[in-house]
């Protein structure tokens, strides 16, 4: 039997009930890898029907972190980025991400973008997560069509962040 989107959810409200320290999210990010093993929940998520960008799959009532699917068609990049004063977790499903890591060199000012230099570059195959704490500054690249579940430590839409460029 296929793992479903409501087990996944408890699993992670289990976990982040005890708070969002490096060691639960790196447990979060090991639960994601073993949803991301399952094909019939990949399939159900982010098979190739599905070509939503963004979707909430689960928000959690009492902690507000979300579980989303993400589906990218194309080649894409982002800028240097975190997510404010929250947590990521990204799981590959499908496609690889080349991701790099930054190492802030100038905080953002108004409307000045902060400076930052690469530090790591590494590549996010399918089963594979990385946890994001709050302020590790990093940027997807993508080749080709990829599917990821991302789980972030509160609804991003509701979140605002800083800009970075490189410096």
């Amino acid at each position: 039997m296929s793992l479903t989107i409501e087990q996944f959810g408890t699993e992670c409200h289990d976990i982040l009930s005890k708070g969002s320290s490096d060691e639960n999210l790196e447990a979060v990010r090991g639960v994601l890898e073993r949803f991301l093993a399952d094909e019939q929940f990949v399939g159900t998520h982010l098979g190739p029907d599905n070509e939503v960008k963004r979707k909430i799959l689960f928000e959690d009532p009492e902690l507000g972190f979300c579980i989303c699917a993400h589906v990218y068609l194309g080649s894409a990049s982002a800028p240097p980025h975190d997510h404010g004063p929250t947590w990521a977790i990204y799981g590959q499903a499908t496609g690889q991400t080349v991701m790099t890591e930054f190492k802030a060199l100038q905080a953002p000012s108004g409307d000045t973008p902060g400076k930052v230099e690469p530090v790591k570059t590494y590549d996010l195959d399918p089963g594979m997560a990385v946890a994001y704490p709050a302020g590790r500054l990093h940027a997807p690249k993508r080749e080709g069509d990829t599917r990821l579940i991302r789980i972030e430590g509160r609804n991003l839409d509701h979140v605002s962040r800083e800009a970075f460029e490189l410096a």
